[in-house]
């Protein structure tokens, strides 16, 4: 099956070519796919800022790629490069304070860091460290989608129809994607009969970037406005919610989407299956409940305008990017370490201590 998903892998968003770090502009899809060219960390801090990046484990890596592009600048400034990289290490992580991959993968390449030996050449070893973080997203990819194939083949069988919201696909990782991974491998083994996908306001990642990543693949996919997703599940036949997630606490938590948690309501109203597909680098153990998970909030022009025209009143916004499923609104959450069903605090810690990927 993996050899059948390494065949099928069609889209991607990054690309580390030549000491630089190339990122396909999803703001411009998808009429236009357009490729950032970031030479030094200050470009990818603002790729991540300003969303030409997004999806956590994507932001992930695009911070570790832009470590190392502001680890070659500090060197060639000479004397202090140490103390003059943590000002880059804080500019990433404050770039997007909600996905968890981004921690991560900045405490990974700190940590390899301060593992360094004297007779290592710093800005090689570093390198490829974010490679292999590229690296092991991609295989945690193929690996989630093999456990949400079994899943979806356990529960329904044949022609199903599942519902996705936001993008939780290859651009929004680095491979096959999360949530949009499991549902390829599902299709490519004939169990897909049609995908729904949520226009996911108000940067519309449902309608841009998800139907975008399923036209490519060839799936059938329908396009439906947000609000028409209960009404979906009512009368579609609705098997399956499959969405991604920027963070995930301690005890089973789910910070994704805004839009996620009352799309998961509606689900256990309907008796829908609610699958939550993220590598475990989402998980962080630091945060007991989705109430310690740190939730952005973006600019009021993200609502009062489309394509840079406004196309609302002059009014008080509130424009919070996510929210918390609480835990007993999930089914089951797929990471590449395992499945974990029904979560709670003992069987996500039990997940974490797994040595091997399974």
């Amino acid at each position: 099956m993996r050899e059948r998903l390494l065949a099928a892998e069609k889209v991607t968003g990054i690309q580390w070519r030549n000491g630089t770090l190339h990122l396909l502009d999803q703001r411009l899809l998808p009429v236009r796919e357009h490729w950032l060219a970031c030479t030094d960390v200050t470009a990818v801090v603002d790729a991540i800022r300003q969303m030409a990046v997004r999806g956590a484990p994507a932001i992930g890596i695009s911070a570790a790629y832009g470590l190392v592009l502001a680890l070659r600048q500090r060197l060639a400034e000479g004397e202090d490069w140490e103390h003059a990289l943590e000002e880059d290490f804080l500019a990433l992580a404050e770039a997007r304070p909600t996905a968890a991959n981004l921690f991560w993968s900045l405490n990974r390449m700190r940590e390899r860091l301060q593992r360094l030996r004297a007779d290592e050449d710093v800005l090689a070893v570093m390198e490829a460290e974010a490679v292999a973080i590229h690296e092991s997203d991609r295989e945690a990819n193929l690996t989630m989608a093999q456990h949400g194939l079994e899943l979806i083949r356990r529960q329904q069988g044949n022609a199903q129809t599942i519902l996705t919201y936001g993008n939780a696909g290859a651009l929004a990782s680095g491979g096959f994607g999360t949530a949009l991974g499991v549902i390829r491998a599902a299709y490519l083994e004939g169990m897909v009969e049609r995908v729904y996908a949520g226009e996911t306001r108000p940067w519309l990642h449902g309608s841009r970037i998800t139907a975008w990543e399923l036209a490519h693949e060839g799936i059938p996919a329908t396009l439906c406005a947000d609000s028409a997703m209960a009404h979906l599940m009512k009368t579609k036949g609705i098997t399956w919610v499959v969405v991604g997630a920027d963070c995930i606490a301690a005890n089973g938590d789910v910070a994704g989407k805004i839009g996620t948690y009352q799309l998961a309501v509606a689900a256990m109203h309907h008796g829908v299956r609610f699958m939550v597909v993220a590598p475990s680098t989402t998980i962080d153990l630091n945060l007991a409940t989705g109430e310690d998970i740190p939730l952005e909030e973006r600019e009021a022009d993200e609502l009062l305008d489309v394509a840079g025209n406004r196309v609302a009143a002059e009014v008080e916004v509130f424009n919070p990017v996510f929210d918390v499923t609480p835990a007993d609104l999930v089914d089951v959450i797929v990471t590449e370490r395992g499945v974990v069903e029904r979560p709670d605090t003992a069987k996500i810690a039990q997940l974490i201590c797994r040595k091997r990927l399974h």
